[in-house]
């Protein structure tokens, strides 16, 4: 994924304002008109809120430092008043609320109104992109479509360390057709002492496997690491094998620009509650490249919101099948899930992934350059997300020296700073460029370097 050169750096500001540790460079730099985020549109929770009883202001009532937009995007402040509009009509018009127009959200249409603007989230074309299910639920049912093994061609593509839900789905669905996991998955993996997987690593090993592969299946960014995948040329090496390419967009929708269509992806996944703050467990997201629209004899895992809604009440049970990814739709929305999903895109509409990216890469870069900078973080921290802009998201996956890492988790939660551990080593940290400000970033690495390292 190339970054347009006409995108300003954090080097671009450096060089403008100077080098600095100090805070007043985050102060600058939050007052850069082209670095203004969207952080009055959602709820910043405070350091008490979250569990802490020190604060670097002084106060703990103030808003704390939110790292952790890669495992739970915080809430838009929009979505209590849509709940509670679904709410309200639902109470004073029972069944009629699905095609209610109280407040301008007929249950009914409400992802027609959604997916529009996703569709510019994800880079997808009218037809390919829909809200439905969880991300692993549409992981098994486009699986269960996409993934068509035969004896010549059987093995499925992972990286070593895929998230749980992607590995269990991978095995589950070889076993299921027949074929032991033990012999069919294939896991690319790092280099013996590195942390990231080699592009290079990966086109040797599709050039030498592709004609055994059904089914490339990886991550937009890994969520371990942080390490953006060149999906493009995946992609494009793939189909030349004649695999089957899709991709899990869990820890990329709403982080870095995607061109899914452009990219000639076959078929993608993501959730929308990282990136995407549309809260846990809500709705997910799918992709289905548009030349497999009219492919009605294709198998899939069919429900009632397959058929085009135009005949879906006359109940004869003759599926009239939407064109699209509209004919992997399974059930009714569940509509206060999609509340969140609502909220979040509506924010994401004001501006563009491209824009989000510029703001991000700025972030991220003077989070690193904090990292490698100040006093203590400088000899004591590790950074295995890669230093290449192009390979990285917002998330900078970081090391600490020891065994101490739940010790340095408490202490920054005793600032009201929340992050995640991943075992036996990470910390992910993950500034948001929707809301997280450059102040929020000196403050987690200030915090950082008050930790009495051993």
């Amino acid at each position: 994924m190339t970054v347009s050169s006409d995108i300003a750096t954090f080097e671009d500001y450096l060089s403008r304002f100077g080098p600095s540790t100090s805070k007043d460079l985050a102060l600058k730099l939050d007052a850069q008109k082209e670095l203004a985020s969207f952080r009055d549109d959602f709820e910043i929770p405070t350091v008490e809120s979250v569990g802490g009883t020190k604060s670097i202001t002084g106060d703990i009532k103030d808003k704390g430092v939110y790292m952790c937009s890669n495992s739970l995007g915080l809430m838009p402040k929009s979505v209590r008043k849509y709940i509670e509009e679904d709410l309200d009509v639902w109470s004073k018009e029972g069944v009629f609320s699905h095609g209610s127009n109280r407040h301008g959200n007929p249950w009914v249409s409400t992802e027609d109104r959604i997916v529009p603007m996703l569709e510019k989230v994800v880079g997808g074309l009218p037809g390919e992109v829909t809200v439905m299910n969880t991300l692993t639920v549409n992981l098994h049912l486009l699986f269960a479509s996409f993934y068509l093994p035969t004896p010549d061609r059987f093995k499925i593509l992972i990286e070593k360390g895929s998230f749980p839900s992607d590995f269990y789905a991978v095995h589950s669905h070889m076993k299921m057709k027949g074929y032991d996991p033990a012999q069919g998955v294939i896991e690319i993996a790092p280099r013996e002492g590195e942390d990231l997987i080699r592009h290079e690593d990966i086109v040797k090993l599709i050039e030498d496997h592709g004609h055994e592969i059904a089914l490339i299946w990886l991550p937009g960014v890994q969520y371990y690491t942080g390490q953006v995948f060149r999906m493009e040329e995946i992609t494009k090496l793939g189909h030349e094998k004649g695999c089957v390419v899709g991709f899990d967009f869990a820890h990329a929708a709403g982080n870095i620009p995607l061109k899914l269509h452009d990219w000639d992806i076959d078929f993608a996944v993501w959730c929308h509650y990282k990136y995407m703050c549309s809260c846990g467990g809500a709705p997910g997201g799918a992709f289905v490249h548009n030349r497999f629209a009219r492919d009605f004899e294709r198998n899939r895992l069919t429900g009632w919101w397959a058929h085009k809604l135009s005949t879906r009440f006359v109940m004869d049970n003759k599926l009239d099948l939407c064109e699209g990814i509209d004919g992997f739709r399974v059930s009714n929305q569940p509509t206060l899930a999609l509340t969140g999903v609502r909220a979040s895109i509506e924010v994401f509409n004001k501006t563009s992934m491209e824009a989000l990216r510029a703001r991000s890469l700025v972030l991220t870069g003077y989070l690193e350059y904090l990292l490698k900078n100040m006093d203590v973080t400088s000899k004591k921290v590790k950074i295995i997300t890669s230093e290449n802009t192009d390979e990285r998201g917002s998330q900078l996956s970081i090391c600490f020296p020891g065994n101490n890492l739940d010790d340095i988790f408490n202490h920054m939660k005793e600032y009201g700073v929340v992050t995640d551990l991943r075992r036996p080593r990470v910390m992910r940290v993950a500034p948001a460029a929707l809301y997280s400000t450059f102040e929020d970033v000196w403050n987690f690495v200030e915090i950082l370097n008050k930790f009495e390292f051993k």
